[in-house]
């Protein structure tokens, strides 16, 4: 089969934007304090394994999984625990977090190297360590390696489509030994017989640095294939079409055709415990945007406050210009209301906006062009799940399968009257998941 520049049908193609693609990682400052959500992972809160007062190192288990569906939650630094404190993260809501004051000691309590890993013995490392998808999503990873149906290829998702975000590309670029082996080990955990790495064409140093490393680490069964540059390509069931041909159904997930997906970055992590014992503590960050006076990518500790980050990184910009702060893309991510949130495990960037960037323009009424239509990837009509939203016949939104939406915004941003597609489209999920509890 023929991967090469393989993608998927409509989609759309945002500016990239990708100033920082060639800025190398670096390590970004640790602050005195640091505020570690319990619930940085889709799923039940960890509950804690702490209480104020108690000495901490760096990896040591805080917070104890909740649940099948949970994760644990690690200390970044060594130090002592001031406080438990209900405070912000960046989805909204609040949450329980542990308050760390940091004596810049970094002992560490991890594990030890797993010598000749067997399956299970890598799905126990990836849920001894907290590992989840580091794309976004946040799904515990342990309990994506263990699926019920056969899995042919395991799928890692390079494409850091979204524009703005380059951690990713820096990782393949800087850490692509590290990258073939977590697929390496990914892979054999679910018993998939191949892995493909699916980089955008526009990351030719990742890719070049993954096909070296997997030359000289001899992964016959792990190949990075070069896709065309589209958003969002790095969708999931976007990503399996494009790899393999195989289409995800409605309400289906890719183990249901043979594909377990994750991003690069979570497989980094995976070499990392496997082969260090290093619980997921850090992850790569890119700050950018044209009010970052400083841009780059970083590896930032879980648990660095946003507020942090603009101190360290402001330069000489004035907070006045400063319109909108996203956590995560332009395309997916989300707006913050302060910056009082902190960095957890799926916080891929930060972006500072001024106006122009923010791009905030009231809507007019639609004019029934029909681009929302014919460029979603899911072949929905935002259209039509927006004025039944309005209607209020929340019934009709289903029929119109609201739910198969994964929100990627495409449907927005082609729109030429502006109309809120993506939050009518929210606001009709979260309306039917209230009504069914």
């Amino acid at each position: 089969m023929q991967f090469a520049f393989r993608t998927f049908g409509r989609g759309t193609h945002p500016p990239a934007r990708k100033i920082t693609a060639g800025v190398p990682l670096a390590d970004f400052d640790v602050p005195e304090r640091l505020f570690v959500p319990l619930s940085q992972h889709v799923g039940a809160p960890a509950s804690a394994a702490v209480k104020p007062g108690d000495p901490v190192a760096v990896g040591q288990c805080i917070g104890e999984s909740g649940g099948f569906i949970s994760a644990r939650v690690h200390s970044p630094v060594s130090g002592t625990v001031e406080s438990m404190a209900e405070l912000p993260v960046p989805s909204g809501g609040k949450c329980l977090h542990a308050v760390i004051v940091n004596d810049f000691e970094y002992r560490t309590a991890y594990l030890p190297p797993l010598e000749d890993p067997a399956p299970e013995s890598i799905r126990e490392r990836v849920r001894e360590c907290g590992i989840v998808g580091m794309g976004g999503a946040g799904f515990p990873t342990h309990v994506k390696l263990a699926p019920k149906n056969k899995i042919d290829y395991f799928l890692v998702n390079g494409a850091e489509c979204e524009p703005y975000i380059t951690c990713d590309c820096r990782l393949m670029a800087e850490r692509a030994d590290e990258v073939v082996r977590g697929a390496e080990l990914l892979a054999a955990a679910t018993g998939a017989e191949c892995a493909l790495i699916g980089v955008e064409s526009n990351k030719k140093e990742a890719f070049a640095a993954l096909e070296t490393a997997c030359a000289r680490l001899g992964g016959a069964n792990v190949k990075p294939v070069l896709l065309r540059t589209k958003y969002p390509q790095g969708a999931e069931k976007q990503l399996v079409y494009a790899l393999t041909g195989r289409k995800v159904p409605p309400g289906g997930l890719p183990a249901d055709v043979g594909c377990v997906v994750d991003n690069v970055h979570t497989a980094y992590a995976v070499a990392r415990a496997v082969d260090c014992g290093e619980p997921l503590v850090a992850r790569a960050v890119t700050v950018g945007g044209g009010e970052a006076g400083v841009q780059g990518n970083f590896f930032v500790r879980v648990g660095t406050p946003f507020s942090f980050i603009r101190e360290k990184t402001r330069g000489d910009k004035d907070d006045a210009d400063l319109v909108k702060v996203i956590s995560g893309g332009p395309m997916m991510g989300i707006a913050q209301s302060d910056l009082s949130a902190c960095v957890g495990k799926t916080t891929s960037s930060l972006l500072f906006f001024g106006e122009k960037e923010a791009g905030a323009q009231e809507p007019t009424q639609c004019i029934n062009c029909g681009r929302c239509i014919r460029q979603c990837p899911m072949k929905l009509s935002p259209r039509d799940i927006e004025r039944a939203v309005l209607a209020g016949d929340f019934g009709r939104t289903e029929d119109l399968y609201v739910t198969s939406c994964m929100e990627c915004g495409v449907c927005s941003y082609v729109c030429p009257a502006r109309r809120p597609l993506v939050q009518a489209i929210r606001l009709a999920k979260k309306t039917l998941r209230e009504r069914r509890k």
